[in-house]
């Protein structure tokens, strides 16, 4: 992928063919569609937790990821874009958690936090390998621990981070966290 060609360029696109794209987003549709209806079923036969750790969810949720990358693909080959459209954002409603009563106290001209995330989808390694899954949390504690040095080096103020095994972490979600700062 070069950004070097006319679809990165400053001046508008003329004509653009958007049937890959839309291919690639029917695609993607009906793996989301299919997860919905392996998740009901699998949800059926087992509880929670066991359902999210099913080989049919995970093996749907890593077709459905890349399908969502060829998406990105597609877009960003025909149009230059990067588009953001793995983000999950849920607007603050009359129940909201978070209040700005909330807010940590930044230095002045800080903006507010926002969270990002970098996930893996890793498998077991083969048969007889020197490592097992345990140790993967331990290379994403590290990476972590230099990837929050280069951003703070970089002038950016990193609040938190986490490394974690099965879900992304819930920052500020801590009740612990409350009771350390009574």
């Amino acid at each position: 992928m070069s950004h070097e060609d006319a679809t990165h360029g400053p001046a508008p696109l003329g004509d653009v063919d958007p049937e890959p794209m839309h291919r690639a987003v029917d695609a993607l549709t009906t793996a989301l569609h299919e997860y919905v209806d392996v998740a009901v079923g699998v949800r059926a036969e087992f509880g929670a937790t066991e359902a999210d750790d099913d080989p049919r969810i995970l093996a749907l949720e890593n077709r459905v990821g890349t399908l969502n990358a060829t998406v990105f693909d597609r877009l960003h080959d025909a149009l230059g874009m990067h588009p953001d459209l793995t983000t999950s954002v849920w607007g603050p409603g009359p129940e909201a958690e978070h209040t700005d009563d909330d807010a940590v106290d930044l230095p002045a001209g800080t903006v507010p936090a926002e969270v990002f995330y970098l996930g893996f989808v890793v498998a077991d390694p083969p048969a007889g390998a020197p490592v097992t899954l345990d140790g993967v949390i331990e290379v994403l504690d590290d990476a972590g621990e230099q990837a929050a040095a280069r951003l703070v080096d970089g002038g950016y103020q990193v609040m938190e981070w986490a490394a974690s095994r099965g879900l992304a972490p819930g920052f500020g979600d801590d009740p612990d966290d409350e009771e350390d700062e009574e």
